[in-house]
C-alpha cells in the first residue's frame, strides 16, 4: 500500500506512496469525499520565459509528463476507478485540472458511473499573464463535482452554509478566488515553491464546507503539501492523503503540526429549516414546557386559543392544530403557528418557536 508517515492518529493519515494501490488497499465504502488535484499533463514543448527573458517557473516536474493521451487516460481511469471503491453510498468527487486535462477527465468519469453535479470554474483574481502575446490569458481552472452513483439520492450539499457564506445570495458555479500567493505560498529550503501547483486554501475552505460534514473523511489521493488535509483539519473533518514525493510529505507534516481544529460550536453551518428535526407542538406539552390550560395569543393580543393536552388547540369557536388555528382567527389560508403564537413568560409574550428550539437542543445533546 505505502508507507503510512504521519502520527497515529485516525484523522489524520498521511500514505506515502502509489495512489492507486494505497486507495485500492483502503477498505471499501470508507470515505465520504474524494478530492483530487491529479497530474495535469501540461505536453509543455520548452521553457517559458518572460518578455525580459527570465525563466517562468513552470510545472515541469516527471510526475506531470506522460508518455501519450493513452497512458494519461489509463491513469486517469485507474486512480478514478480506486477512489469510487472507496466512496460510501452517499459519496462524491471533486476533480480539478485545467485546459490540458479536464475534459478527458471528466468523460472518463462518466464512463465509470460517477454523475456529474456542477462543474465550477475558478477564476484567478491574479491569474499569471501569456507572455508571448499568442493566447488569451489562461485566467481560470475547472473543476468537476459528482456524486458516485447516476441514481444516488443521498449525498451532502449544505446549500444554506453556502448561501451563508454568499451574503445570502445564492452560490454561483464560478467562483473568484486568487492563486496562492505571500505568505501563505509554502517554500523550500531554497526560497523557491514547495510545490509548483499548490491550490489556495479558500478554494479547499469552500469545496469542504460544501459538500462534508464535521467528523466526514476526506481522501486527497494527489496530496501534495497537504492543503486539504490543513483546511480538513481546521473544519474538524478527517482526511486521508496520498502522496508519492517524501519531499512534499515533509513540508505537509510539519504545516499540518501548526493548524489547530476549531471549537466545535465555531464549525456548525447554517441549516435549512427543513433539515431541522421535526419537533410537534404536543411534545411542548408532554414536556411540561406549556400546560393544558395555558393561553397562546398573537402579538397583539387580538386573537387567544388555550392549549388543549393532545397538542391542539383550542379557540371561541374552532380547535385544531396551532397552523389551523392560527389561518382561521386570521381569516387566511395558512399561518405559521410557529411565529404566530405567543405565551407569556416573565411578563413578556415570547413565539412557543422558542421552545421547540429548547428542545431541539436537548435532544441534539442527547
Amino acid at each position: 500500500m505505502g508507507r503510512v508517515t504521519a502520527k497515529a492518529n485516525p484523522a489524520e493519515t498521511i500514505i506515502q506512496g502509489d495512489c492507486i494501490e494505497a486507495m485500492n488497499a483502503l477498505p471499501e465504502k470508507s470515505v465520504d469525499l474524494v478530492f483530487a488535484d491529479p497530474p495535469y499533463n501540461l505536453q509543455l514543448g520548452g521553457e517559458l520565459t518572460r518578455p525580459d527573458q527570465s525563466k517562468v517557473d513552470a510545472v515541469d516536474d516527471d510526475w506531470d509528463k506522460f508518455a501519450s493521451f493513452q497512458a494519461y487516460d489509463e491513469f486517469t481511469r485507474n486512480w478514478m476507478k480506486a477512489a469510487r471503491r472507496v466512496l460510501k453510498d452517499t459519496g462524491a468527487i471533486w476533480v480539478i485540472g485545467s485546459y490540458h486535462n479536464i475534459f478527458r477527465v471528466g468523460a472518463t468519469m462518466q464512463d465509470l458511473g460517477f454523475w456529474l453535479m456542477n462543474d465550477v470554474v475558478w477564476r484567478k483574481s491574479n491569474p499569471m499573464p501569456n507572455f508571448r502575446g499568442t493566447r488569451f490569458t489562461n485566467a481560470h481552472e475547472t473543476l468537476i463535482w459528482a456524486t458516485r452513483d447516476a441514481d444516488q439520492k443521498k449525498y451532502t450539499f449544505n446549500y444554506d452554509a453556502m448561501k451563508a457564506l454568499n451574503d445570502d445570495l445564492q452560490m454561483r458555479s464560478d467562483w473568484l478566488l486568487p492563486l496562492c500567493t505571500g505568505g501563505e505560498r509554502l517554500k523550500d529550503v531554497d526560497g523557491g515553491k514547495a510545490h509548483p501547483t499548490q491550490k489556495p486554501e479558500a478554494l479547499l475552505h469552500r469545496v469542504l464546507l460544501a459538500t462534508t460534514n464535521a467528523g466526514d473523511t476526506v481522501l486527497d489521493p494527489f496530496f501534495g503539501t497537504g492543503t486539504t488535509g490543513a483546511v480538513a483539519k481546521k473544519l474538524g473533518r478527517n482526511f486521508i492523503g496520498i502522496e508519492r514525493e517524501a519531499r512534499y510529505i515533509k513540508v505537509a507534516r510539519e504545516r499540518l503540526r501548526l493548524i489547530r481544529t476549531g471549537a466545535a460550536d465555531d464549525l456548525k453551518v447554517t441549516t435549512s429549516k427543513k433539515a431541522e428535526l421535526r419537533i410537534p407542538f404536543g411534545t411542548l406539552v408532554e414536556r411540561g414546557l406549556l400546560e393544558p390550560g395555558d393561553v397562546l395569543t398573537d402579538p397583539g393580543r387580538r386573537h387567544a386559543a388555550r392549549v388543549r393536552a393532545d397538542g391542539s388547540i383550542v379557540c371561541r369557536d374552532a380547535s385544531g392544530s396551532i397552523h389551523k388555528i392560527g389561518a382561521h382567527v386570521q381569516g387566511l389560508d395558512a399561518c405559521n403557528g410557529w411565529t404566530f403564537w405567543h405565551f407569556k413568560t416573565d411578563g413578556k409574550l415570547k413565539p412557543i418557536d422558542i421552545l421547540r428550539q429548547k428542545v431541539r437542543a436537548e435532544i441534539g445533546e442527547g
